[in-house]
């Protein structure tokens, strides 16, 4: 086994990816191992593809948005394309990701409110109950 290659194993182990992920990724043709009988053989391409993978994955990119923008990078434009699309894509998932975390802020807060209300009720509840003994 040369540097060049990687088993399914040593992937795993690399990148703390299970063995059915990657054969997910290889059907969903986000990565192309070269096949040994039974036996994947993972290239440094596809290991570069799988760290792409994962980061698009950690920042809520879909599976789909992550495919479109590793087959750019094939255009012949020095990844030009693929820079500026991926680009795009990032900002309108941090555009949506500090929605969220606004929507997020607002539930927090009136979960807080509802919790003090609570610890009121139940306050109010143990008092009445303590003067009626």
């Amino acid at each position: 086994m040369t540097e060049d290659y990687m088993t399914i194993r040593q992937m795993c182990d690399s990148y703390s990816v299970t063995p059915r992920t990657l054969r997910f990724y290889e059907a969903k043709e986000l990565l192309f191992p070269v096949r040994e009988g039974q036996k994947r053989l993972f290239t440094r391409r596809d290991r570069a593809r799988l760290k792409l993978i994962l980061r698009g994955k950690r920042f809520g990119f879909s599976l789909e948005e992550i495919r479109q923008l590793l087959d750019l990078y094939d255009m012949g434009d020095q990844q030009q394309t693929q820079l500026i699309r991926t680009y795009e894509i990032a900002q309108e998932r941090l555009a949506d990701l500090e929605q969220q975390r606004e929507e997020l802020d607002e539930a927090i807060e009136d979960l807080k409110e509802q919790l003090k209300w609570g610890e009121k009720m139940i306050a109010s509840q143990a008092a009445a109950d303590k003067a009626a003994e």
